[in-house]
């Protein structure tokens, strides 16, 4: 026992991703999530479907809320639709086998029938006032409690040895603060997450989100993690582990959903940017970015547009992640529009499946997400305005929440928004060069903060209109929102200053009273052999909120400026055409992904592109357009090639060698 728990502890400092199935083949990955009164499926037919779709994996139910397959453990709830002598988990891996599919078996943990709570009440989330938390009459249980960490090992176990999976994937590992109706349901306060939280705080688990607590329930998260990780290499080291969180898994898996109340603007790139960030953070693992058919939690059977399924697909490969699509229930659908929008693509993929296994980001810039561990505040409208001028700029990115690529791969400029870990410090000084864009004090400094501004509705203007040939008609920008009082360092004037609030109206008064100050909007700062800029306000904010021409030529000038090679690629693309620029070996691979048919709340017919002239660095003999099936002719440009891709659909892929 004390040898188990040493390896359990060394487990949650010590966990590598395995480099197994899922990095060495190209994915094609569909998860059909069972109810449990689909158990009577013929195992035969849903195999079909899967080979209709060129599938070479399957996430399949197999326990935890619902278990479909003949279990023996006790408090396991067997499905109660489940034929006598009939096992739909093992039936379907069998079949799926045979035909050279991968089979992951799918767990949720979070929650069981009343028995069980009626068993074990200790098990079980309590809500601040001792009430569980019960929701179409399944009792949440707490994720530190012995459920997870006693019971669940039993199930897995016995799931382990009972059946040859090609891996597991686990589905909602926290204690979920509310319910699948939305209502909160605040924070555990069972006696395990007292016990445990008293133990290391030294008070009562808080009425309120902090940052003590938000770092307790992520810790649980991982500590529960490693533990299952452990048994799963134990019982089936060739098997692999999928997850929603990054730390002590092989896989990461993520989802492109959508959410009726969900506020606006929508966001286009989220596959790219689920993918981008999880294969560039770990690039050792594959990234699952599960494309879901449904609209809402209420509207299982009603699918989103089939554009924008085609669209999140595409966006899937186009980053180097596996192509994954998600239907409730089995094949047989009431609306079939997702599926009909899904087949081509996986079809088209399975034909050319040589060019979508060991992709890696080929670009020389990294945005900076949130990273995994921070458990403070981050505005994600800051990131989201920076990856979109990113994208629409046609700018290659790597996003990475952690600061593992330090030593091991070189950037040409890393951009922030809220993380500025004291790290990039030593980088910079090493000759790096940074650009922070938010309102936000970094962790090291960069210039000194006279003073934070909160809320403020005025104007930045342009003081040196040299410096920004993207701003030469206008002489203001818009601010809204808190800035930071910065020092400058420079002894002239700053190129961009603060015009503060004034009058707004009526007409005749309008900005009468407006005043200039010599507050920097933007700070340049040489450090040791790198350089920081520092824009002191949340100019991504509000370009992601508000599109304004001004903003995304401040932060297209202030980049060119510097990259010391100029821009990795060039093109006269449409700003909604995504590139991505991959490495495959010795190939390089040029994605096209046609974000053109998104509208406001809607997904159409992306409008075809015609001429799109690309410039990029390198020697290349020949290139090829896979969509259209056709050679690409290619004329030598400075040290790079240039080319035309006469037309571009939804998407293509060139190929260069």
């Amino acid at each position: 026992m004390l040898a188990r728990c040493a390896l359990i502890l060394l487990a949650v400092i010590l966990l590598p991703a395995q480099e197994g199935w899922w990095m060495r083949q190209p994915i094609r990955w569909v998860q059909t999530n069972l109810r449990e009164t689909d158990s009577g499926l013929d195992a035969r037919q849903h195999v079909d479907e899967l080979r209709r779709f060129r599938a070479n994996v399957l996430l399949l139910n197999m326990g935890g809320i619902v278990a479909q397959y003949p279990t023996t453990i006790e408090h396991h709830h067997r499905s109660p639709h489940m034929p006598p002598g009939r096992d739909p988990f093992g039936e379907v891996l069998q079949e799926a086998h045979s035909h050279d599919i991968k089979v992951v078996g799918r767990f949720d943990f979070s929650k069981t029938p009343k028995a069980v709570y009626d068993a074990h009440p200790e098990w079980f989330f309590r809500k601040a006032n001792g009430e569980p938390v019960v929701f179409n009459e399944l009792y949440s249980v707490c994720i530190n409690g012995d459920y997870y960490h006693q019971k669940a090992m039993e199930v897995l176990t016995e799931a382990l040895e009972k059946y040859p999976v090609d891996g597991l994937f686990f589905n909602m590992f926290d204690n979920q603060s509310r319910d699948y109706a939305g209502n909160f349901v605040g924070h555990c306060h069972c006696d395990s997450c007292q016990r445990k939280y008293r133990a290391r705080f030294g008070r009562s688990v808080p009425a309120e989100p902090d940052d003590n607590y938000r770092q307790f329930l992520l810790d649980s998260r991982l500590e529960l993690a490693a533990k299952i990780g452990f048994l799963i290499r134990e019982k089936r080291p060739e098997a692999g582990y999928f997850n929603y969180i990054q730390e002590h898994t092989d896989g990461i898996m993520s989802e492109s959903n959508t959410a009726v109340n969900r506020p606006l603007p929508l966001w286009p790139y989220t596959s790219s940017d689920n993918v981008n960030r999880a294969r560039n953070s770990q690039p050792g693992k594959m990234s699952v970015n599960l494309c879901m058919q449904f609209v809402d939690y209420a509207w299982r059977w009603a699918t989103v547009p089939a554009y924008e399924i085609a669209l999140r697909l595409w966006q899937n490969v186009a980053h180097g992640g596996a192509l994954a699509f998600a239907i409730n229930g089995t094949f047989d659908q009431q609306d079939r529009q997702a599926m009909d929008a899904a087949l081509p693509v996986f079809q088209w993929l399975s034909q050319h499946e040589r060019y979508y296994v060991g992709q890696q980001s080929s670009a020389r810039v990294l945005l900076l997400g949130n990273s995994s561990t921070n458990v403070g505040s981050y505005s994600q409208s800051s990131y989201r305005g920076l990856f979109r001028l990113l994208t629409e700029q046609h700018i290659p990115f790597s996003v990475a929440n952690n600061l593992d690529w330090l030593g091991k791969r070189d950037f040409d400029l890393v951009i922030a928004t809220d993380w500025v870990p004291v790290e990039l410090e030593a980088w910079v000084n090493r000759g790096g060069k940074l650009l922070v864009a938010s309102p936000k004090e970094p962790a090291w400094r960069i210039a000194d903060v006279l003073r934070r501004l909160d809320d403020v509705e005025g104007f930045w203007r342009v003081r040196d209109a040299s410096r920004f040939p993207s701003l030469a008609r206008t002489q203001v920008l818009m601010q809204d929102g808190p800035i930071l009082e910065l020092d400058s360092p420079d002894a002239a004037l700053p190129p961009l200053t603060l015009v503060p609030p004034s009058m707004i109206g009526p007409p005749e008064k309008i900005h009468i009273d407006a005043r200039d100050t010599t507050i920097p909007g933007l700070v340049r700062k040489p450090m040791g052999q790198g350089e920081v800029v520092w824009l002191p306000w949340d100019i991504g904010g509000l370009y992601y909120r508000h599109s304004l021409p001004a903003h995304a030529g401040l932060l297209a000038d202030v980049t060119d400026t510097m990259l010391p090679a100029g821009r990795q690629l060039r093109t006269n693309a449409h700003p909604l055409v995504e590139i991505s620029l991959m490495r495959q070996g010795n190939r390089t691979l040029l994605h096209l992904v046609n974000v053109s048919g998104h509208s406001s709340t809607a997904y159409h017919a992306p409008l075809p592109v015609a001429d799109i002239q690309v410039e990029l660095p390198g020697t290349f003999r020949t290139a090829r357009a896979l969509r259209a099936a056709t050679p690409v002719r290619l004329t030598t440009s400075g040290t790079g090639v240039r080319f035309t891709l006469p037309r571009l659909g939804d998407y293509e892929l060139v190929v260069l060698e």
